[in-house]
């Protein structure tokens, strides 16, 4: 997928977009290369650490078969820094008006954080017809989204936070769940280990989900 990816095409890519915090730069390429080596070539970046945007511009740089995006966008000023970075797409935990007008401003494919019916009011009213459900499972889980359904049929969902391998099915098995996001395809003991065969078989194990 060389070309400017959709955000339908994003979330079409695979049952789980895995949710990477990259402490060091030198675990991120070799990350990448395992999580795609495994099936899961949409990765989403955390902007939560020092050099998360340069893990971004190495993976795109390294690993061309990834979808490398760009996690915790909070403003204008980070979605600007993670298209600069060579991300392909951007995920927020939250939306301000200024920040859903900045991304259909900029172009760039995107998933704002939802977490109520208010936000996602809003995220309609700018244009986004698929968003990020966050925290998931604190904020209602596989219920809130059901609820969901009935008055935003139109929209499609990528829930995040407290999901793991033990509740994946669950969510993937919602009529407007088009994939996940977890963390659990990246334990921090692992990444600092450099045990990338660990994290290939899980990525393996995420990217059967939707056909077992």
């Amino acid at each position: 997928m060389n070309k400017q990816a959709t955000i339908a095409e994003v979330m079409g890519a695979g049952p789980v977009m895995p949710v990477i915090v990259i402490d060091r730069l030198e675990s991120a390429v070799p990350l990448a290369r395992a999580l795609v080596d495994g099936g899961v070539c949409v990765l989403e970046v955390t902007l939560r650490t020092p050099v998360a945007l340069a893990a971004i511009r190495a993976i795109a740089a390294a690993v061309p078969e990834a979808i490398v995006g760009a996690g915790t966008i909070l403003n204008e000023q980070d979605l600007a820094a993670a298209q600069a970075a060579g991300a392909r797409f951007g995920v927020s935990p939250g939306a301000t008006p200024s920040l859903l007008r900045a991304v259909r401003a900029g172009g760039l494919p995107f998933l704002p954080g939802v977490m109520t019916p208010s936000d996602i009011v809003a995220a309609l009213g700018e244009g986004f017809s698929a968003v990020k459900f966050f925290p998931a499972v604190p904020a209602g889980g596989v219920e809130m989204l059901k609820a969901f359904a009935g008055p935003f049929p139109q929209l499609r969902f990528c829930p995040t936070g407290g999901i793991s391998a033990a509740n994946a099915r669950d969510f993937l098995a919602l009529p407007n769940v088009d994939c996940i996001g977890g963390s659990w395809l990246a334990p921090k003991a692992r990444v600092e280990a450099g045990d990338w065969a660990a994290i290939t078989a899980l990525a393996r194990e995420a990217a059967m989900l939707r056909s077992t």
